[in-house]
């Protein structure tokens, strides 16, 4: 009797968590865990980005920010339907919300760098200011598989003019040993992308 009721409440708990994802309005920093049935090897996680949008593998640039999961769930699912013979079955959940902004003390002072694309850790990391590109990326988790490590991008916000400026770095070159003129200082809001690699990259 006891494992029945276990067992009610769990699934009673399962409904309120799949209601609560489908009504949440989805905000730049959440995460995102997308699965394809189809293709496991596009199972990712995917982090909204400040400009409200998502990349994910054939479907390119998705607009997230304001939307539902359900929502999402079907953009991607159109992006990337051409690819397959049938539709594809595409199940999209929120794995991490934006952390809540919190007073910091003066001593403990941080900026916001947001890692995507084809890294193992997409996401917001907080470091310390003066920390440089090659200093955030040893602090992430690593690239997928499926990364193009000559094509890096660094994308950095002018919050005066919002006037996006990118960076586009061979971090292959630098694994190699390649010197790099000028490590670059981070600043708040800066946005590392790693993109997908080519076909024959």
């Amino acid at each position: 009797m006891k494992q029945f009721l276990f067992a009610v409440l769990a699934l009673l708990l399962s409904v309120v968590s799949v209601s609560a994802q489908n009504s949440y309005r989805l905000k730049p920093g959440d995460t995102l865990t997308v699965e394809v049935l189809e293709d496991p090897q596009l199972n990712r996680s995917v982090l909204v980005l400040p400009d409200g949008s998502i990349n994910f593998p054939f479907a390119g640039q998705v607009s997230a920010a304001g939307r539902t999961v359900g929502q999402v769930q079907q953009a991607i699912t159109s992006g990337i339907a051409p690819n397959f013979a049938s539709p594809p079955t595409v199940f999209v959940t929120v794995s991490g919300l934006v952390p809540e902004s919190a007073p910091l003390l003066e001593t403990e002072e941080t900026i916001n760098v947001f890692f995507t694309g084809e890294v193992r850790s997409p996401g917001l990391i907080e470091v310390a200011p003066g920390t440089t590109f090659l200093q955030a990326f040893a602090l992430n988790g690593g690239l997928t598989e499926f990364a193009a490590t000559k094509r890096v991008q660094l994308r950095r916000t002018d919050p005066s003019t919002l006037r996006q400026a990118v960076y586009v770095i061979n971090y292959r070159a630098l694994s190699d040993g390649a010197a790099m003129p000028r490590d670059i200082v981070l600043r708040d809001g800066d946005v590392i992308l790693v993109p997908e690699r080519r076909l024959f990259e």
